[in-house]
C-alpha cells in the first residue's frame, strides 16, 4: 500500500497521481514533482490516502517554497511577450496557423506554443526563429478545435464556464443521438458549444434519457389510451408522461397519461452508427 496524493497543474483539470514521498501534505498546498516534461509545480487537490497502485507512481519531490512561487509568477509574466513574438514570427513566415497559448516549464528550459490550423504546417523554420530569440528549447503543438476551447476557456451557452476548461478531465464521446434521445432541437445554435461541436454536457444524463426514450412512443404515432385511440403530441421523459390528442364523438381534446397506461408498438432500435455515419460523432449535421 502506498500513500497517494492527487495533483493538478495550472490550466489543466485532469488529476494526476503521485506518492507522497514521505511528506505530510494538505489540500491546496503547492508541491514540486517530476513529470514527463521535467520538474513542474502543481497543487494538491486531494490529501494523501493509502491505496494500492496498479503501476509505479513518481513521488512528490518537495513542498513548494516562496522562491518556487516567484518562479511560477515569473514564468507566467513571460507568456504575453512570448505569444506576441511567436505570432509576429509566424506572420512573417506566412504560416497559416493560429497561435493560441504558450507556457514555460517550471525550470525555464523549454517553452511550449499551442496552435491550431486547418491542415499540417511546416514550422521548422519558425522553431529556428524562436530559438534564436529565447535561447531555450522550443516546442510547437497543434491542437484541435475542442482543445483550443479547453485552453482558451470561455462562457458556455448555459452561462457557466466551459466544462472542458473547468471540470471535465477528458473529452467524452458525444453524438447527435444523445440530442435526439433528450428531445432537443437539432438546431446547431441550440446544441453547439463555443468550439462549434456538440456540447459535452449532452453526455451527462444520456444514460437516463436513453433508457427513458426506449419506453416512450414516438411523437406523431398513434397509441391506445383508457379514453380511446389518440395521437402523441409530446413526451415528458422526466415525468414519464405522454400528451395525447384524442378525437371522440366529434370533440377534440388533449390528455396527459403515464406511459404505462398506453398501448403502443415501439419502433425497432437503430444502431448508434446510423446517426454517426460520417465517423465524427461530435460534428453537428448541416441543415
Amino acid at each position: 500500500m502506498a500513500k497517494v496524493v492527487v495533483i493538478k497543474f495550472k490550466g489543466n483539470c485532469k488529476p494526476y497521481y503521485f506518492t507522497s514521498g514521505g511528506l505530510t501534505l494538505k489540500k491546496g498546498q503547492g508541491v514540486i514533482v517530476e513529470t514527463s516534461r521535467g520538474t513542474e509545480y502543481g497543487t494538491v487537490v486531494e490529501p494523501e490516502w493509502e491505496a494500492e497502485a496498479t503501476s509505479p507512481l513518481k513521488p512528490v519531490l518537495r513542498v513548494a517554497t516562496e522562491k518556487d512561487l516567484e518562479t511560477v509568477r515569473y514564468n507566467e509574466s513571460r507568456r504575453a511577450e512570448a505569444l506576441k513574438i511567436c505570432k509576429e514570427k509566424a506572420a512573417a513566415r506566412g504560416l497559416k496557423m493560429k497561435i493560441i497559448s504558450c507556457e514555460f516549464t517550471f525550470d525555464g528550459s523549454k517553452v511550449i506554443f499551442y496552435f491550431s490550423a486547418e491542415g499540417r504546417v511546416d514550422f521548422r523554420e519558425l522553431v529556428k526563429d524562436l530559438a534564436a530569440v529565447f535561447h531555450i528549447r522550443i516546442e510547437l503543438r497543434q491542437v484541435g478545435i475542442r482543445d483550443e476551447t479547453r485552453i482558451l476557456g470561455g462562457v458556455a451557452p448555459c452561462g457557466r464556464e466551459c466544462c472542458c476548461a473547468s471540470c471535465m478531465p477528458d473529452f467524452r464521446k458525444v453524438s447527435i443521438k444523445m440530442a435526439k434521445n433528450q428531445g432537443l432541437s437539432l438546431n446547431p445554435t441550440k446544441i453547439s458549444g463555443l468550439c462549434g461541436r456538440l456540447m459535452c454536457c449532452l453526455s451527462y444524463e444520456n444514460d437516463y434519457y436513453a433508457g427513458a426514450f426506449k419506453k416512450m412512443p414516438k411523437i406523431g404515432s398513434m397509441v391506445g389510451t383508457p379514453e380511446g385511440q389518440g395521437l402523441v403530441i409530446t413526451v415528458n421523459m422526466l415525468n414519464m408522461q405522454v400528451r395525447v390528442k384524442i378525437e371522440k364523438d366529434g370533440s377534440l381534446f388533449y390528455r396527459d397519461f403515464p406511459v404505462d397506461q398506453l398501448a403502443f408498438k415501439r419502433a425497432p432500435e437503430k444502431n448508434e452508427q446510423d446517426d454517426d455515419e460520417d465517423g465524427d460523432s461530435d460534428k453537428i449535421p448541416e441543415e
